[in-house]
């Protein structure tokens, strides 16, 4: 026998006697769009902060089978902003953290849309959640739709010179199934959801005038 093969024997058994990895990370990232869907003007487009410690329970609440570990809501707020009487916007930093925290939340949470399968979502085509394997990742495709309808008592004009107001948008979440889904209202049980994403961005007015949607990507990898 060669040396050469010698050598490649002895390369094969090292290989065969090598304990398993037994460590794995898990990247999660996030980027969001936000455009006039008529129009298909951008209004935003950036990547986002992922709020680890709750998105690792999270998954580990999946992986037990639990029921509700799941995105179910897409939040909007708009206290992350301030403007300076010089227009100047500054902007606050996004409410994230690497440890668990279960009341985590936006600065001011001001309306929210159920984008899952479920009673509460009334447009399961413009309001969804789709799931896209690539090749070392995949990624969760979260669109979330305004009408011209909605929120509710929004201005009739995108024409505000402030970032004040209701539905002027500047910060933006996904947001776990409810833990207790027996409360009376929608505003009571998204208070017992999990906070996974924040992001802040300029502020955004919501009006009659125009339907805006958000396409909101995480993409969980493995390494």
């Amino acid at each position: 026998m060669s040396n050469n093969q010698q050598e490649q024997e002895k390369n094969q058994m090292n290989s065969s006697t090598k304990k398993p990895d037994e460590n794995m990370g898990v990247n999660v990232s996030g980027h969001i769009l936000i455009r006039d869907k008529e129009t298909g003007e951008e209004l935003v487009n950036k990547r986002n902060a992922i709020h680890y410690g709750n998105m690792a329970y999270m998954i580990a609440q999946a992986l037990n089978n639990q029921s509700g570990a799941y995105i179910h809501y897409m939040v909007f707020g708009n206290g992350a902003t301030s403007v300076d009487t010089a227009g100047k916007v500054s902007y606050k930093a996004p409410r994230v953290t690497e440890a668990y925290e279960s009341g985590a939340n936006l600065y001011s949470r001001t309306y929210w849309k159920p984008v899952s399968i479920s009673s509460a979502n009334t447009d399961q085509d413009n309001n969804r959640v789709d799931i896209i394997p690539g090749s070392s990742y995949t990624d969760i495709k979260v669109t979330c739709t305004l009408s011209y309808g909605e929120p509710s008592g929004q201005s009739k004009f995108d024409n505000s010179i402030t970032n004040e107001g209701e539905y002027i948008f500047d910060e933006l979440a996904l947001f776990s199934y409810p833990s207790d889904d027996t409360l009376a209202t929608e505003a009571e049980r998204i208070n017992t959801s999990t906070m996974l994403t924040h992001v802040i961005f300029h502020p955004v007015q919501k009006s009659a005038n125009r339907v805006i949607e958000i396409i909101y990507t995480v993409r969980v990898q493995l390494s």
